[in-house]
């Protein structure tokens, strides 16, 4: 039985790469064309968007959505990762009480954030995870990001000259929690790993909501149509006349001012739109068998 185009949600578990998790998803559900909206490291759990079919055409659109992660954060060692599974390359004994609630709150808002050199952002047309491996010193490319919302919960613990806590955050595209921690480490003048790391949600989207991969039959299967998918975006239904234009990649003329547009006709999404211009052009355009 083919499986319907939509998205999936996935409750990953700890130490499988996102990239097996959604093979064995593909594998497990007999799913043609698979693909995600952002991965999660190895480290980490929590909520991973599954694209089945044609929705691997909303990939760009919804890599461009806010992400929650619960992060543990432990203070006093430091590794070449940024993250606990690393190789140890920083301690320093932690011998006080820490001004952990002021530091998270001035990481509030936007800034520029160097990439960590074990990730898989490509420089000169190669990952700089390679280039890591072989001990290459690189200038790690920066980037703007947002950090919308940022609070401790729970108790700090001290021991074993250590200082363990977990914070909630909010974040943008493009954001690297390992990135994130390191520089919160720095403002403490301590070394500082990610220790346990679990995304929460993806903009509107729970890991409430997700599936864990034992539990996934297609008896339970739980399909996210590609319109409430893209939620998040501005949705115009067409007349029979626009419909028409669309469906062939036509540029319309719409009394709107979002830069992006969804567009569906009798409640199917059949493209998506940006302005150009006084009028919107076709970004991508689905057809009846992709819904």
């Amino acid at each position: 039985m083919k499986t319907k185009s939509g998205i999936i949600l996935i409750d990953k578990e700890k130490g499988i790469s996102s990239f097996n998790e959604i093979q064995r998803v593909r594998r497990k559900l007999n799913i043609k064309k698979i693909g995600h909206a952002g991965t999660l490291d190895p480290l980490a759990t929590g909520l991973l968007i599954v694209l089945v079919n044609s929705s691997t055409k909303l990939s760009d659109y919804l890599l461009n959505l806010d992400k929650e992660y619960l992060v543990e954060v432990t203070v006093g060692v430091g590794t070449n990762t940024y993250d606990i599974d690393g190789e140890v390359n920083a301690f320093k004994d932690v011998k006080e009480k820490l001004e952990i609630d002021v530091v998270l709150s001035s990481f509030k808002g936007q800034y520029m954030q160097e990439a960590p050199i074990f990730s898989a952002i490509s420089m000169d047309g190669e990952r700089l995870y390679k280039k890591a491996r072989r001990g290459e010193n690189v200038d790690l490319p920066q980037r703007l990001v947002e950090i919308k919302s940022i609070e401790r919960i729970g108790d700090v613990i001290y021991q074993d000259n250590k200082a363990i806590f977990s914070f909630l955050t909010t974040v943008s595209k493009g954001t690297y929690i390992r990135s994130l921690v390191n520089d919160l480490g720095k403002k403490l003048d301590y070394p500082a790993v990610v220790s346990n790391l679990r995304r929460t949600k993806i903009s509107n989207f729970d890991v409430n909501d997700a599936c864990k991969f034992e539990d996934l039959s297609l008896d339970n299967l739980k399909i996210i149509s590609n319109l409430d998918a893209l939620s998040d975006y501005k949705q115009y239904e067409l007349s029979i006349d626009e419909y028409n234009l669309v469906k062939h990649g036509r540029k319309i003329n719409l009394e709107l001012e979002e830069k992006i547009v969804v567009l569906k006709y009798q409640n199917e999404l059949v493209g998506i739109y940006e302005k150009d211009g006084s009028l919107y052009k076709a970004r991508r355009v689905w057809n009846n068998e992709d819904n």
